[in-house]
Order: structure tokens, then C-alpha cells, then sequence
């Protein structure tokens, strides 16, 4: 069975051709213009990704994705007209796991899908097959339920924040570089554009957990070669 993938964007140009683009890849496309008929779409449907544009008309594409985050793990693309820092970093605020600025060459797009979807599929299939919990100084993950809690408090976290926080507490005391995280998530060739991308999210962990960057009790930062969680 083919995945599902939704698309939310007015301007129709685009939304037909990136359908026509994921169409051509065996993808199930469902196609909405405005946030009310795509509000509607994701509470009926069983999807396997959402794309959606920031800037619509009413409800954005951003308060889109924190709705899809209170009940939904699975991936969410952004579509930006703006090429500005601000737009990226709070629609990765707010859940999403990948963003792609217009204009933006559709087979790129597609190879974004590609590699979310198979992110997505890997960690969900982990899970499915292990019991495993983490425990770590207070902080326990739950990789079959997929939930995570600090000091017996749940730690609200994006898919992609508690993947990373997986990866570095599965290889606690060793340093895990900023790309081997990139790569082991989105398993794709777009590290050298998205250098940032970690960054931010690791500064979001931070905040959740009060973890200070300057004496932190989780994530080290080892400059200029990655991050690593310490044995204790």
C-alpha cells in the first residue's frame, strides 16, 4: 500500500505540480488549498507525511503543524517563500522535521519525502520491535511508546528531538558529530545545506530539559566535533 501524503498549499500551481511529482512516485496524494478543508483531511485520514506552506490565508501552515502534533509523530515538511532563519526555526519550534524554501526544485522536494518517509519508517520500526527504556540521570526513554520524561515529568518532544536525544544517550560517554546525527535521521545528502539544522534542535532539547549549554547536565557540547551525553 502506497503512502499517503498531504498537501497544503493556496498558491495551485505548486500544489498541482508537486501532486503531479509524487504521483509519479506511486504516492497516495491528497491535495487541500486552504487550512479548514486540510484540518478536516488530517482528522479523517491516516497519513504518512504532511507538506505545508507557512504562509496561507487564516490559520497558517504553522499552527497546521502544532496541530497535527498533538495527536501525530509523523513527518511534517514546511514550505517557505521567505529565505529568512526566523520562518526555519519555528516551524522546527512547533514540530516540523524538515523545511524546503520556494522556489525549490520539485525532484528535491521528492527526494526530501523519500528521505523523511524512510527516517520515519526505521524509527517506527524499531520501536515496534523493542521494549528497550533508557535511563539516564533522571531522564527516561521510552523507546516503545515513544515518550520520554525528566525528573518524572514528560518531556514533550518533536520526533526528531527524541530521535537525536535517543542516539546520543544510546552512545553515551562517545562523541556523536553533528553530521552522523543529520545522516543516522534523515539519511540524505542534504547535510552541507542544512548544517544548522542540528543546532537547533539541540538548542530546543536544551531549553525542555533546562539543560544550560554553558554546564550542562545532558548534552555536551564537544566543539568542533559534536555532542555526546556523559557516562555517570
Amino acid at each position: 500500500m502506497s503512502e499517503k501524503i498531504l498537501i497544503v498549499d493556496d498558491e495551485r500551481e505548486i500544489a498541482d505540480l508537486v501532486e503531479l511529482y509524487l504521483k509519479n512516485e506511486n504516492y497516495t496524494v491528497f491535495k487541500c488549498y486552504c487550512a479548514e478543508e486540510a484540518l478536516e483531511r488530517i482528522a479523517a485520514t491516516e497519513l504518512d507525511l504532511a507538506i505545508l506552506d507557512i504562509m496561507l490565508p487564516g490559520t497558517n501552515g504553522l499552527q497546521i503543524c502544532q496541530t497535527i502534533r498533538e495527536r501525530h509523530t509523523y513527518p511534517v515538511i514546511m514550505l517557505t517563500a521567505k529565505d529568512s532563519e526566523i520562518d526555519k526555526i519555528t516551524g522546527l519550534t512547533v514540530g516540523a522535521d524538515d523545511y524546503i524554501t520556494k522556489p525549490f526544485r520539485p525532484l528535491e522536494l521528492v527526494a526530501r519525502v523519500k528521505a523523511q518517509l524512510r527516517r520515519y519508517k526505521k524509527y517506527s520500526a524499531a520501536a515496534a520491535q523493542s521494549g528497550n527504556v533508557i535511563v539516564h540521570a533522571g531522564l527516561v526513554i521510552d523507546i516503545n511508546s515513544h515518550e520520554c520524561s525528566l525528573d518524572e515529568k514528560p518531556l514533550s518532544l518533536t520526533p526528531t528531538e527524541f530521535a537525536i536525544l535517543r542516539i546520543l544517550c544510546e552512545n553515551k560517554g562517545n562523541v556523536v558529530s553533528a553530521e552522523r546525527l543529520f545522516h543516522e535521521i534523515w539519511g540524505d545528502e542534504y547535510f552541507s545545506k542544512s548544517n544548522n539544522t542540528i543546532t537547533v534542535h539541540i538548542r530546543h532539547l536544551r531549553e525542555k530539559m533546562n539543560d544550560a549549554a554553558e554546564n550542562p547536565r545532558y548534552i555536551k557540547t564537544v566543539w568542533g566535533v559534536g555532542y555526546k551525553v556523559e557516562n555517570q
